[in-house]
């Protein structure tokens, strides 16, 4: 066969197809008319049949090609408009807009046609499109989205005589007549007839706007790129997304098939073959493969799967005749109706101006979206940008809820199928206001139409939507109406790029709000939901949570599944690989070591991969700022088992992490290297703040300062649970402690000093305190790990940073880490002999330290070769003195801070500070009339006590400025020695006994048979000094008494008083004279047992106690000084006078003794 053979074959096997189809729709037309009618078709005509004949297909070749490509044209503009797609027919599945007509030709039908449709020949066909051709008139300008329906007809003569009228109507036409035909035609119900006719619309001016709208009505990407046949279902006429092969070879997509099934077909729709199942088959992985390929191949064709494609199949008998079944012409004429009633109400969208018919019109639509199987033509006859500009004027002008939620579903669902609807909208910046304007009046749904729109990260922060975004996500999903997308997954997606793209302060207040709306745990299902980008989204804003409010990190952890997240992990992009990283990261900074170690296995385990080798190969190629972070966590999942001789994940993670610490390039990099090296000891706050700080001041003796760290994390906690298993913690925490820092100090034989020491000379003041801290807590733990000679080359890198550090710095927990690295050192001798040099230094720093650390303490003992004596612990620096004899004797002194108050035998209070070397006056008040015998410092240091021979006790304010009398007692008697203890006070009076005085006033006599010389109160018991030097205990709540120490009465000779009574850790130390050897006893408070003595030979007036030694003054003006443990004098102080010391004080911190005499003077000494 030749080309031209071909060829002309070719052109005979197109017409025939074309009048195949052509029989087709005359005769599926026809039915439906017989099934409409109500008399079973008698009274319905036959259709007129297209007889004319031509005679050769040789005379298409005579045509010019000009109009070839014109009639190839026009042909494929009817097919779509009747369901015709690359020359086939499909009523069941086809969507066009209106109904296709067939003119007789050659005359009027015959008086007699048969009773059945008639084929038309490919002749006829193309005398029809030639016929079509000649009387399209030019392109028409409309003012309505769409055009009306065209006027129905009756007869074949009216159709002949509307065409002969075409011919020759353009000059003689008038257009007002045109133009209300066509607008009552509008409003017209459409009539459904055996023959229909089109009526030709005249030419209209060119300059009309409406040409835009005919642009907008050609279906996007016409003709180019046409899939191959074999990858485009033969019922959908989309490309193929889910094929599956039936038993008789045919492939359709699965949900249109499973639809044909579903209406109790049991046939394969192309071959007609009975199916031996009507369960459908696996997925053709094959065809779907080679259809990706294709689309790789073909970036430029258009992809959308909504788009229609109808492949040409190969034309049998079998479909033809079910093309013509009831079902399918039922299906072809509610199609029809459907478009024409979907145009009418576009057309009142656009044109109405009565808002009710307008909202009617949106309902309507509505329901047409939802109901009918939308193809692509219809979704471009809502895109149009003046039926979207309807929509917006809905919005805008109606307050019926039903409405603007309907308006805003189809928008979403057309912005989120045309680019051109979001262009549409975003024109005019007051629309996107608007639309925001009802999002915050409560159209939640609203929410999914602004994230279509794609606004800009300064546009979100400035509509402020927050608040509206955290309704959306607190609300249930019942509760909001089904769309493209859930409202929660765009209120979840806004909210990521709202927290990533504002400054740090407003993100952190944001994040907050987030926190305090009590939504985590929506946000949290996000984390399984389908699509990526929201759990992403999930995955960003838990993380910025739990950095600004750690208190949510348990609930979390508790509740989120992981599995989603880790799978994400493989097809992410780098920046959301790390965002998972740091997510995962913060997930392990729980209060509970426990808890840490379950969700580091889950990590560890969870999804379909190796979770560590992918870390580790993400690790290879991530960002140098990203890596310390990375590492951290990989370290850590390798260290839940114990650290083995060699792995490849520790040994990458370590190296990352030493790198990264040393190269000053990166400086981000390097302060994320420490801070992960002192987080990876394993303990975290309940905010999930790293306690290595606090554990190690723990340790070096600071438990003050710890307990307060830890009182306020766990500030607002219920803790009984915790404490219940805290020994399971604390072991499952020193466990982890010990894995992590083996493995960190021996890899490479301490490469990780090196690195901490470098970082200990920089200058960014938070990387040089990260490192200080992770080399204090790596040096201490090598004080415990196994000594492998590790510990020589941490000396050689740390000794001479600690020690620099120990004798420069001013702040006590700097000094006690140091101290704390220090001990590990000196264990060794040759850390002894590099510390030697600086001995003298080290000893000075401990005994400043020694006051507020035990552990410091043992250090100097350690260093003193086991001296246990305190002579050469403490200094006493004589700092003033001052005289007041004018004033009288100075009967009374107390301390407060750095404020000393003195009491005088002239009824005088003086108030002094001691800064310096220097004791200022700062006030002197003069309000008792007699002595004031004693002065009280109330426990919280807001109250002064005073009490005096005028009878009175006072209460004075302590103010930043002066004393102010606050009241005043009677208390009935003289007041010799005055104790307080929250609302009484017990107070020696001129007779026998002890007083004990109410507040309120009352009062009541104890011990009446004894005369007491002092007093003492402690813990609600009070010790009395008698006059015949017994010791008694009286406890006040139960009155019970008890004594310490027998009396003796001395027939001739003077009696034996006790002077002086002073109650310390737990020991009672009384004095009185040295007849016996020793002027001091010390007894147990809690037996009453003798447990030592002070055998100083002095008479003694006055004892002060501080941690380490007994202060006792003498009558002599003398202040001996006594270590308290080993009960020796180490020190002898001179007050410069002969005078009776009688009163002596120590303030809180031990940094000074103050003490009054006889002859009226107060003298300091600062101790050190």
């Amino acid at each position: 066969m030749s080309g031209d053979q071909a060829g002309k074959l070719k052109e005979l096997e197109r017409n025939y197809e074309h009048v195949i189809d052509a029989n087709c729709a005359v005769f599926s037309r026809y039915f439906r008319e017989v099934l409409e009618s109500g008399d079973g078709g008698k009274a319905v005509n036959p259709p007129p049949v297209v007889v004319e004949k031509r005679g050769r297909v040789d005379a298409m070749e005579e045509e010019e090609q000009e109009e070839e490509e014109e009639i190839t044209e026009d042909r494929t503009v009817e097919s779509e408009e009747i369901g015709f797609h690359h020359g086939r027919y499909n009523p069941i599945w086809a969507e066009g807009d209106r109904s296709v007509e067939y003119y007789s030709i050659g005359g009027s039908s015959s008086s007699n046609p048969p009773s059945y449709p008639q084929r038309v020949s490919a002749t006829s066909l193309a005398t029809v499109v030639t016929l079509k051709i000649q009387k399209r008139p030019p392109p028409a300008i409309r003012s309505m989205p769409f055009p009306p329906p065209p006027p129905t007809s009756t007869s074949d003569s009216e159709a002949s005589s509307s065409l002969s009228e075409q011919d020759g109507s353009a000059a003689g036409s008038s257009s007002e007549p045109e133009e209300r035909n066509r607008s009552m035609a509008l409003f017209e119900p459409r009539k459904d007839h055996p023959q229909q006719q089109r009526q030709s619309i005249p030419a209209e001016p060119s300059c009309t706007p409406g040409r835009l709208m005919e642009e907008f009505e050609k279906p996007p990407g016409g003709g180019q790129h046409t899939p191959p046949k074999d990858f485009v279902c033969p019922i959908t006429s989309n490309l193929f997304d889910d094929p599956v092969t039936l038993e008789t070879g045919q492939t359709y997509e699965r949900r249109a098939i499973q639809e044909w099934l579903d209406r109790g077909n049991l046939t394969c729709p192309i071959t007609r073959q009975k199916l031996q199942s009507t369960q459908l088959p696996k997925t053709n992985y094959v065809l779907k493969r080679l259809i990706v390929s294709w689309q790789e191949q073909n970036p430029s064709a258009v992809l959308d799967k909504s788009l229609n494609y109808s492949p040409e199949i190969t034309p049998i008998a079998k479909p033809m005749m079910h093309s013509t079944s009831p079902n399918s012409v039922i299906c072809q004429a509610s199609l029809d109706g459907t478009v024409s009633e979907l145009r009418r109400n576009i057309n009142k969208l656009c044109m109405s101006e009565i808002l009710e018919e307008s909202e009617m019109a949106v309902l309507r639509i509505k329901q047409f979206w939802q109901e009918a199987s939308l193809q692509i033509k219809i979704v471009n006859m809502l895109s149009k940008p003046p039926v979207i500009n309807g929509f917006v004027e809905i919005l805008f002008n109606s307050v019926d809820t039903r409405v603007l939620r309907a308006t805003v579903l189809l928008l979403c669902e057309l912005g989120s199928r045309e680019k051109s609807v979001v262009h549409t909208l975003t024109q005019v910046d007051s629309d996107v206001d608007g639309i925001v304007a009802l999002l915050k009046k409560g159209l939640l749904e609203a929410i999914v139409l602004i994230y279509l729109l794609r606004p800009s990260v300064i546009s979100l922060i400035e509509m402020d939507i927050i608040d509206s975004l955290l309704a959306v996500i607190k609300k249930s999903p019942d509760e909001l109406m089904s769309m493209c997308l859930k409202p929660r997954t765009a209120a979840v997606l806004l909210l990521r790029q709202i927290l990533g793209g504002c400054q740090e302060n407003m993100a952190a207040a944001m994040t907050s709000r987030v926190v305090s709306a009590g939504i985590i745990d929506s946000i949290i299902g996000s984390l399984e939901a389908e699509w990526s980008e929201e759990r992403m989204a999930a995955v960003a804003v838990l993380s910025k949570c739990m950095q600004e409010d750690g208190k949510c990190r348990n609930m979390i952890a508790d509740k989120a599944e992981l599995a989603p997240v880790l799978e994400s992990f493989i097809g992410a992009a780098d920046a959301e690989r790390f965002e998972i990283i740091r997510f995962l990261s913060e997930l392990v900074r729980l209060n509970r070591r426990t808890f840490n170690e379950q969700v580091l296995h889950i990590i560890k385990d969870e999804g379909g991969f190796s979770t560590m080798h992918t870390f580790l190969n993400y690790l290879q190629t991530a960002l140098q700022d990203q890596c310390p972070v990375i590492a951290g966590l990989l370290l850590q999942l390798d260290l839940l088992a114990e650290p083995r001789k060699m792995s490849i994940y520790r040994e990458e993670a370590i190296d990352t992490l030493i790198s990264c610490l040393k190269n000053t390039d990166f400086p981000a990099a390097q302060l994320a290297a420490a801070e992960t090296i002192m987080s990876l000891q394993g303990r975290f706050s309940v905010s999930g703040k790293p306690l290595t700080r606090a554990f190690l001041l723990k340790h070096a003796g600071l438990e003050k300062r710890y307990r307060t760290v830890m009182r306020m994390e766990h500030l607002g906690n219920s803790n009984v649970e915790f404490e219940e298993s805290r020994r399971e913690e604390e072991k499952a925490a020193d466990d982890w402690e010990r894995r992590v820092a083996y493995a960190l100090v021996s890899h490479e034989f301490g490469l990780v000093f090196e690195a901490l020491a470098e970082g200990l000379k920089s200058r960014d003041a938070d990387l040089r305190s990260s490192c200080f801290v992770s080399a204090a807590w790596l040096a201490h733990m090598l004080g415990i790990l196994p000594d492998t000679g590790i510990r020589g080359a941490a000396r050689v890198c740390l000794l001479k940073l600690f020690l620099q550090i120990f004798k420069s710095t001013k702040d006590v927990e700097d000094k006690a880490l140091s101290m704390l690295a220090l001990n590990s050192f000196i264990q060794d001798a040759e850390g002894l002999r590099d510390l030697a040099p600086s001995m003298k230094d080290v000893l000075k720093g401990l005994r400043e330290l020694k006051k507020h650390s035990p552990f410091a303490f043992e250090m100097l003992k350690v260093l003193s070769e086991g001296s246990e004596s305190s002579a050469d612990l403490w200094n006493h620096k004589d700092l003033v003195q001052v005289d007041c004899s004018h004033n009288g004797e100075v009967l009374s002194i107390v301390c407060y801070k750095d404020i000393i108050f003195s009491g005088h035998s002239d009824g005088t209070i003086k108030v002094w500070t001691g800064r310096g070397s220097i004791l200022h006056q700062v006030q002197e008040v003069r309000e008792h009339t007699k002595a004031v015998t004693s002065l009280v410092v109330s426990q919280s240091g807001e109250e002064l006590y005073s009490g005096s021979l005028d009878k009175t006790a006072k209460v004075w304010s302590i103010g930043d400025d002066a004393l102010h009398c606050a009241q005043v007692h009677d208390m009935r008697d003289q007041v010799h020695n005055l104790v307080v203890a929250n609302s009484i006070a017990c107070f020696i009076p001129q007779g026998a006994g002890v007083k004990v005085h109410s507040w309120n006033g009352g009062s009541k006599l104890l011990n009446p048979n004894k005369h007491i010389k002092c007093l003492s109160l402690v813990q609600g018991k009070l010790y009395c000094g008698c006059h015949d030097s017994s010791i008694q205990e009286i406890d006040l709540t139960s009155g019970t008494l008890n004594t310490i120490q027998s009396g003796s009465r001395k027939l001739l000779s003077k009696g034996n008083p006790i002077h002086a009574l002073q109650l310390h850790s737990g020991l009672i130390y009384s004095a009185s004279s040295s007849l016996d050897g020793a002027a001091v006893k010390i007894w147990n408070a809690s037996n009453y047992e003798l447990v030592g003595t002070l055998p100083s030979t002095a008479d003694v007036r006055a004892i002060a106690v501080s941690s380490d030694l007994v202060y006792l003054g003498c009558k002599g003006g003398m202040v001996e000084v006594w270590c308290k443990e080993k009960h020796q004098r180490v020190d002898t102080l001179q007050s410069g006078t002969n005078a009776k010391i009688h009163c002596m004080a120590l303030n809180g911190d031990e940094e000074f003794l103050a003490i009054g005499t006889s002859d009226g003077r107060i003298q300091a000494w600062g101790l050190s």
